[in-house]
């Protein structure tokens, strides 16, 4: 993949035998499935800005060292102007629901918000069940205590994949119903160093349209063709072991467009994978962003935005923020054809193709699902 720049920044979930798949492509990444959820009532949901991209973000300070504790990764800057094309400008930094909750107090209750967990009210893996409609590989699956891993409070999830060659998911997945057309995921998360993976790995989280069967089986391989779903993955990719772990921070996109059996991986510098030489047609508010490495072994607060395009029109978008400051900004997507069809499901995940290279775990925190921008935890 051709990078504009590489910083050092600091299967959704499929059931355990769906099987993820994987393709090849002489220029680019290839991709691996995702998973999604059963539909919800239909609904109506709050806004978002409309499509284009927004204006440049503040610049990234110096990340923390390993093991660093969350903290904002420099400061977030301005929210930024209006894009070429009259796309609207994104907010960033402490300007979300979050900077009404401080330390997340509260959060759940806010007009806004359709779901939140920070887990300190689980004692185990298995306690997921619940609050959350599906946990995968319960014996992975486990709450802990350390407070090395504990990113507020005194309990974390914790995600693990033994060393293994079969393919293995670790997930948590939420329903969202009223069905929504726009979704903010926001989640504080940290790799366990070396993460030594390579090739197929969905291991970050994951907002989806019908991607689930009614009877909850995902759909891996299945191209989404404008009314049948959607899936979009914030996650990282690594498809040499000369690229530093854990890879390429990317959205995995299961869209009508699509230029393989399986998902795309978009990167912030505008290249899509497979097939990187060939450029994706964002419209004239795109702007191209320096692609990001993050540290492992170090706290990062996570957030994406998914808005669903109004049916016959190129107004879909995809947002990513990273402690707080906006690093990726996919504007003019078609992602469905069909009002129909909306977000019904959100989740985290770690999945992997194979790991012969040693256990790999990752850890979760503070998770918030919204209708608007979240932002970090205020202090």
């Amino acid at each position: 993949m051709t990078r504009s720049a590489v910083l050092v920044f600091a299967c959704s979930i499929a059931t355990a035998n769906a099987g993820c798949g994987s393709g090849s492509s002489s220029s680019g990444a290839a991709g691996t499935s995702g998973a999604a959820g059963t539909s919800g009532a239909a609904g109506t949901s709050g806004a978002a800005g409309t499509s284009g991209a927004a204006g440049t973000s503040g610049a990234a300070g110096t990340s923390a060292g390993a093991g660093g504790r969350g903290g904002t990764t420099g400061a977030a800057g301005s929210s930024g102007t209006t894009g070429a094309g009259g796309a609207s400008a994104l907010p960033e930094g402490n300007n979300g629901i979050a900077s009404r909750h401080p330390g997340d107090v509260g959060i759940a209750g806010d007009a806004d918000v359709i779901f939140a967990d920070d887990f300190e009210g689980y004692t185990r893996g298995a306690d997921l069940n619940n609050r959350w409609d599906a946990v995968y590989q319960n014996q992975y699956v486990d709450i802990t205590t350390d407070t090395a891993n504990v990113y507020r409070g005194s309990k974390a999830l914790q995600f693990t994949l033994p060393q293994q060659t079969a393919e293995l998911s670790d997930a948590t997945d939420k329903k969202v119903s009223p069905e929504q057309d726009v979704l903010f995921l926001r989640y504080y998360s940290k790799f366990q160093p070396p993460y030594d993976v390579v090739g197929s790995s969905h291991n970050g989280s994951s907002i989806s349209a019908h991607y689930f069967t009614s009877d909850g089986q995902a759909t891996p391989g299945v191209p989404a063709d404008g009314t049948n779903k959607f899936l979009a993955n914030l996650e990282n990719w690594r498809g040499e072991a000369a690229t530093p772990s854990p890879g390429d921070l990317n959205i995995y996109l299961y869209h009508p467009e699509q230029r393989s059996q399986y998902g795309d991986h978009f990167f912030p510098n505008g290249d899509v994978s497979p097939n990187t030489s060939i450029k994706f047609t964002y419209g004239p508010g795109f702007v191209s962003r320096p692609n990001i490495i993050q540290e492992l072994g170090r706290w990062y607060c996570y957030e994406y935005m998914l808005k669903a395009n109004t049916p016959g029109q190129r107004d879909g978008r995809i947002a990513v923020w990273l402690d707080g400051v906006l690093v990726a900004d996919f504007p003019g997507l078609r992602l469905r054809d069909v009002a129909t069809l909306k977000i019904d499901r959100f989740g985290l995940s770690f999945h992997i193709g194979s790991n012969p290279n040693g256990q790999a775990r990752k850890w979760y925190d503070n998770v918030v699902a919204a209708k608007s921008y979240i932002g970090p935890v205020a202090p």
